[in-house]
């Protein structure tokens, strides 16, 4: 095995390592996923673990337009558990441009 062979494997383990450990914490990553700006707006966005084509990746957070401001923010997953019934259908009424 090449080196950049074993570096692509080596990715490729710790993005589905996080995104396993992540959904067992409670987030839903990857497809429609609820995020919060620092301004505390609730919206929905495509996030997928390792892939940024409209967001600056920083870590755990994102910097990404908000549509509800609209302006641009730090953004981060947030548990469904944690919202109430209402807060997740503000959040899923208020999408994120998608990206084909």
């Amino acid at each position: 095995m090449t080196r950049n062979s074993r570096s692509l494997v080596l990715a490729a383990t710790v993005l589905t390592a996080g995104t396993i450990v992540s959904r067992r914490l409670g987030y839903k990553l990857g497809g429609d996923t609820i995020v919060r700006c620092k301004q505390g707006h609730l919206f929905s966005t495509i996030w997928v673990p390792g892939v940024s084509i409209k967001s600056l990746r920083l870590g755990w957070y994102r910097v990404q337009r908000c549509p509800i401001g609209p302006h641009w923010s730090l953004v981060k997953p947030v548990r469904e558990a944690d919202l109430t019934e209402e807060e997740r259908r503000e959040a899923h009424a208020h999408r994120d441009v998608r990206v084909p």
